[in-house]
């Protein structure tokens, strides 16, 4: 349907590309004529063991729909704290870490802006800069996934952008940033956003107490994956007081819904549980990393996350991840520069992964 010449919406935006997640288990069901129950869903790095008991418990006890959420998530803030191991100060809470990049493009951005991503990385930032009247400087990664440090230094020289955003561990390949790296770039005249949405799922620190003495560093967290909350999107980022004095000007009053408030505090009282869960996911990488590795047709990548990146060589990308799909396992095909021969799998369960190879040998063995 075409808008009308007097509806004068955005010029970028009506030539903007579309951002193509990931359905819903329902919605993939339905397409491929499955119940719910007989899929298998490693495409989007969730938690296949879910979340703890006690988000369930809480949920069923929340006796506060009707009533708005505290608007500063004062509680939730509170345990984070002691989780991280940061003052709640520094800490701020968004549905999601999707809307804490929101904010941050917000607080900084300027028309005429721009800010520095590291293709191939998570497609979100890129996504959300347009809207925020950013253009987006892009410096690719070197074959291996490592930061191309040349290059950046002469991107924020050449573009005085204002932001870099990074994520370690990275998405979609799970390397982790040196710290001799982040060192060096937080020399430069920039603010580095570094998204942790990762980062229980390696043996790496988290960069989040940096951030005290850090000026031009932000730290990105998420409880989506490591605590199961994917569904009541929960995220947090840990800020300069310097900047969070101006995020409570600008986020929305009540962001953050009760449940999702709920939830997330069950969840960090269950840490023993949880970190259970955290430990099943890491031996499912592990194994992995070792299955992939010996099928002929798949290279995988080190990784330090939930999720393997495999390079695929005498079958077409594309033909796994239908082929796969059409036995109900839904894996993560990139249809982008760099990635097109790629797919990606998260760490399921070990019956889900004695499924997911069954298949793939199968598949291997219809090319040999």
């Amino acid at each position: 349907m075409q808008i009308k010449e007097s509806v004068r919406i955005r010029r970028d935006i009506e030539s903007m590309k579309t951002y193509s997640p990931t359905a819903s288990l329902e919605v993939f069901a339905e397409d491929l004529g499955y119940a719910p129950e007989d899929l298998i869903k490693l495409d989007a790095n969730e938690n296949p063991y879910g979340t703890s008991p006690k988000v369930y418990e809480a949920l069923a006890n929340l006796h506060t729909i009707p009533i708005y959420p505290d608007p500063e998530a004062r509680k939730l803030r509170g345990l984070l704290s002691d989780y991280i191991g940061v003052p709640a100060e520094h800490i701020l809470v968004g549905a999601g870490a999707d809307e804490l990049i929101e904010l941050v493009l917000q607080l900084f951005i300027e028309p005429g802006d721009s800010i520095i991503t590291c293709p191939p990385t998570f497609s979100m930032y890129a996504f959300d800069a347009p809207l925020a009247h950013a253009s987006v400087v892009e410096v690719r990664r070197n074959a291996d996934f490592s930061l191309d440090i040349e290059a950046i230094v002469a991107a924020v020289n050449q573009h005085e952008s204002k932001l870099l955003f990074l994520c370690s561990p990275n998405n979609p390949d799970g390397s982790l940033l040196p710290s001799e790296t982040l060192n060096q770039l937080l020399e430069l005249p920039i603010t580095v956003v570094l998204d942790e949405a990762y980062i229980e799922f390696s043996s790496a620190e988290s960069t989040a107490q940096r951030v005290l003495e850090t000026p031009n560093l932000i730290v990105l967290r998420t409880m989506s994956k490591w605590a199961g909350l994917a569904g009541l999107r929960v995220g947090y980022g840990i800020f300069p007081l310097a900047l969070m004095q101006h995020l409570w000007k600008i986020k929305q009053p009540y962001n953050l819904n009760v449940a999702a408030d709920a939830a997330a505090r069950a969840s960090l009282k269950d840490l023993p549980l949880l970190r259970e869960h955290i430990q099943g996911m890491v031996e499912g990488r592990e194994r992995l990393e070792q299955e992939l590795a010996a099928l002929p047709f798949l290279q995988p990548y080190p990784t330090h996350s939930n999720f393997v990146l495999s390079r695929v060589t005498n079958i077409p990308a594309i033909e796994i991840k239908q082929k796969l799909a059409k036995r109900g396992i839904l894996i993560r095909y990139f249809n982008k520069p760099g990635l097109t021969d790629h797919i990606r799998i998260s760490a399921g369960t070990s019956e889900q992964l004695d499924t997911l190879f069954t298949a793939l040998k199968e598949i291997g063995a219809e090319y040999d």
